[in-house]
């Protein structure tokens, strides 16, 4: 990126800012009017036309203002932005949200797309979290009524599976806790198979549960091609860009698309848990994106199962709420798995 003097990088942040409330062309006397910049508007439009020069600016017609190009909205991300986060009643509100919903994966991937989409005011995208097979960790069992137990399992990379489990006969709590203690101790970090097969080793209520959990574990492997969750699509389609552009509007089949899907999140994403990757106008590699922008971040446990999350919309969103959102709720859903796993 070519550098710019302090007062271009003041500039062109405004007329980003400018750009993403109004979406109309910012010309030097909207800078004027609006801010005490103690320069005239001719110094403006000098500096405009020079950020415009270097592919910072562009001006859609000769008597209009600037709009920002893909590279302007690069240095604004990359250079002027700077850390930002969310407001501490925004973090306290969604924190609350969060440990208000039970501790289901499946309800902790809607509330993030949910929360994701209001909150960067995009259409959100989460998918589920995914590890290559799971592994036991432990269990409880937990005697509920009569002859039915709970069983809670806790795989290694932090899932929590529940399943009720009903007996021949009563068996007293003490005896369920230790035969649960002589199962963890001996299926730790086993994969479903080598449960199921431990089972006959133990007297009929230990075969009896490892048959369960590995019955759970199985199934827990068959939903390794992850869901994803999306919302807000319907407040993207309203912004001016999604109306008026075919190719816009294309680009959000990519939430639908599996393919594409991932194939953006392999090349962009950070295998590091919390790193947040900004994509401006497809970067070059990807047509559809080329009027828009995403904010993606990897969340889940390190070594462990992990899940990507993000939103996408037009090129003029509002970046510094996008990223301290995606920032914020990717952090949630680790640190939520991580006590899930006992961590």
């Amino acid at each position: 990126m070519t550098e710019l003097t302090d007062r271009q990088e003041k500039i062109l942040g405004l007329v980003i800012r400018e750009y993403i409330d109004t979406s109309i062309p910012i010309g030097s006397k909207n800078l004027v009017a609006k801010y005490n910049l103690g320069l005239s508007s001719a110094t403006i439009r000098n500096e405009m036309a020079v950020l415009t020069e270097r592919g910072y600016l562009r001006q859609p017609h000769t008597s209009a203002g600037r709009v920002p190009t893909e590279e302007g909205y690069r240095y604004f991300v990359q250079r002027i932005l700077g850390e930002t986060e969310l407001p501490v009643a925004e973090q306290r509100l969604i924190s609350h949200q969060f440990h208000q919903a039970h501790g289901e994966v499946d309800q902790w991937m809607r509330l993030a797309a949910s929360v994701l989409a209001q909150h960067a005011r995009a259409a959100s995208l989460v998918t589920a979290p995914q590890t290559e097979r799971a592994r036991f960790k432990r269990l409880e069992l937990i005697s509920t009524q009569g002859r039915m137990v709970l069983m809670v399992l806790v795989l290694h990379s932090g899932e929590v599976r529940q399943q009720m489990l009903t007996l021949a006969e009563p068996v007293p709590q003490e005896t369920l806790t230790e035969t649960a203690g002589r199962i963890n101790a001996a299926c730790l970090g086993l994969e479903a198979e080598a449960v199921a097969a431990l089972a006959p080793r133990f007297p009929t209520l230990g075969d009896e549960v490892l048959r369960l959990a590995a019955d759970v574990m199985g199934k827990a492997d068959a939903l390794l091609t992850r869901e994803v969750y999306r919302d807000g699509l319907t407040t993207v389609l309203s912004e001016k860009e999604f109306k008026e552009s075919d190719t816009a509007r294309q680009a959000l089949r990519m939430l639908e698309e599996r393919s594409m899907l991932d194939e953006v999140l392999a090349k962009v994403l950070s295998p590091a848990i919390g790193g947040v990757q900004v994509i401006i106008g497809g970067e070059g590699y990807w047509e559809e994106l080329k009027e828009c922008s995403m904010v993606l971040a990897r969340y889940g446990v390190t070594g462990g199962a992990t899940g990507a999350l993000g939103v996408l919309g037009p090129t003029r969103m509002p970046y510094g709420r996008a990223i301290s959102a995606v920032r914020y709720v990717a952090g949630m859903m680790s640190d939520l798995m991580y006590e899930m796993g006992g961590e």
